[in-house]
């Protein structure tokens, strides 16, 4: 009897110590803290995103960007100093894709690669193991691995300490003012910090290397085998990305993530730095000192409420929100409206297609209402009728803020005819005359007016220098002679 009882209790102690700290990515003695929502801050309501505030997150400190641009798009209390956790490992594994040439080089685990407190999450390397880096960077963002951030750190430094030194001097490159570090994976430290703001830099800069993207968006990997442990495979401990089954569903899936990285203490609280794309629009948001459940919460809603704000359009869906119409001249008295030709923008190439326009939809909105002022529009022939429907009439540039200008054809909409008995421009003759075979221009009236009339004024002017003559010969034979008087 006295058996059992102390065997239930151990187990109860057991649960209890397991309860706090066991089952966190890096733990303290105390159990991480759940925040809770204000007593009076408002309902959210999942069918309108774009009514989110501030009091409708768990998050003490939150921040939403855009990825192309790092506009800030909702922000709470966004440069209060907060500790990072394990997102610090968003760094840790950029400068180890930045600083090292061969990712798939073989690296060797050291003693001290391996000395990290008791309650880390770790990969579970083992020492001298010899193993991939490319299969350490995916262990440490998608196990958490203490243990791979420092193989990362001693890779590209030599030591933890110099890369810890390079780590800041990249944050401060980046632009982050109020973030320091103390080691690589984000175990608790006093003078470990970040805020929301310079977190979004950093993984802003992360996002536009591609391996990252990579790394980051994986929800599986496999290890291959290496001389102390066989083959595995690793899955990604964000439920953010994990769909889960259908006896299973996992209700914070978001179908539009992309990655990036969890972090948890009981001085940080839950913490999740995520990222999402939409029909090309892509955000980053950044939630610390939050709830277990609650940090993929507030990340959907801030998600939410940025694909609300910000949509993306091709040139050509920015250019038919406002498209062109000409008034065309010469046409026929029977075009019901009066001339006026409206244009069809359609891309000249394939290139032209893959190109989206981010912007908030009142941005997008100006835009098109300024369309001259976004895109060149030029001309390649006057607007005379007549015009026939695809007829190329212009072309529109972009001029995108990465890459080179694409262009658009700009062509008729419907056919114009011309007005009757509309007299010949001087390019219409020209160019019928150079299409008519014969050399010799056709003989016709007006030709032949223009051919024969130096002789006929000629000729007229003999006739009346003849007949002139002829007068003035006349009238001096009418002119009578003086008698002559004989003397005698």
């Amino acid at each position: 009897m006295k058996k059992g009882i102390c065997l239930f209790l151990s187990l109860c102690f057991l649960l209890l110590a397991f309860s706090g700290v066991g089952l966190t990515e890096d733990n303290a003695a105390e159990r991480i803290p759940e925040p809770t929502l204000q007593p009076d801050a408002p309902a959210y309501n999942a069918d309108h995103p774009e009514d989110l505030t501030p009091d409708q997150l768990y998050a003490l400190s939150a921040i939403l960007i855009t990825e192309d641009k790092g506009e800030v798009i909702f922000e709470k209390d966004a440069d209060e100093i907060r500790y990072p956790a394990s997102t610090t490992k968003i760094l840790t594994v950029l400068l180890g894709i930045l600083m090292v040439d061969d990712l798939e080089q073989i690296v060797t685990v050291s003693e001290t690669a391996l000395m990290v407190p008791e309650d880390s999450s770790t990969m579970k390397l083992k020492a001298d193991e010899e193993i991939r880096l490319i299969d350490v960077l995916y262990g440490t963002m998608m196990l958490s691995g203490n243990d791979g951030a420092n193989v990362i750190a001693e890779t590209v430094s030599g030591s933890v300490d110099r890369f810890v030194d390079l780590m800041n001097e990249t944050a401060k490159a980046y632009g982050c003012t109020s973030t320091h570090f103390v080691n690589a994976h984000g175990y608790h430290d006093d003078n470990h910090y970040t805020t929301a703001r310079d977190m979004a830099i950093i993984t802003r800069q992360a996002m536009q290397n591609e391996t990252f993207r990579e790394i980051a968006r994986a929800v599986t990997y496999s290890i291959p085998r290496t001389n102390k442990q066989r083959a595995r495979t690793i899955t990604t401990r964000s439920e953010y990305m994990l769909t889960g089954s259908e006896e299973k569903p996992n209700k914070y899936y978001y179908e539009y993530a992309t990655g990036v990285k969890t972090g948890s203490h009981s001085h940080s609280g839950y913490c999740f730095v995520g990222s999402a794309e939409k029909n090309q629009v892509e955000l980053i948001s950044v939630v610390l000192f939050t709830g277990n459940r609650a940090r993929w919460a507030d990340t959907i809603k801030l998600m939410n409420y940025g694909f609300s704000q910000y949509i993306s359009v091709t040139p050509v869906e920015l250019y038919q929100m406002n498209p062109i119409t000409i008034e065309t001249s010469n046409y026929s008295t029977s075009d019901s409206n009066r001339g006026k030709l409206q244009l069809i923008c359609q891309p000249s190439d394939a290139a032209a297609s893959d190109i989206r326009i981010v912007a908030t939809k009142s941005e997008i909105r100006r835009m098109a209402d300024n369309l001259t002022d976004t895109v060149l529009i030029q001309y390649s022939r006057d607007f005379a009728a007549p015009i026939t429907v695809g007829e190329t009439i212009g072309t529109m540039t972009y001029f995108p803020e990465k890459g080179d200008p694409v262009s658009y054809t700009l062509s008729a909409s419907r056919s114009i005819a011309q007005r009757e008995n509309v007299p010949k421009t001087l390019e219409q003759i020209v160019r019928e005359t150079y299409a008519d075979p014969n050399p010799f221009p056709p003989l016709n009236f007006e030709f032949a007016m223009i051919l024969f009339l130096p002789f006929l004024t000629l000729l007229l002017l003999l006739f009346l220098l003849i007949r002139t003559r002829k007068r003035h010969r006349k009238r001096n034979l009418r002119v009578p002679r003086p008698r002559q008087r004989y003397v005698k």
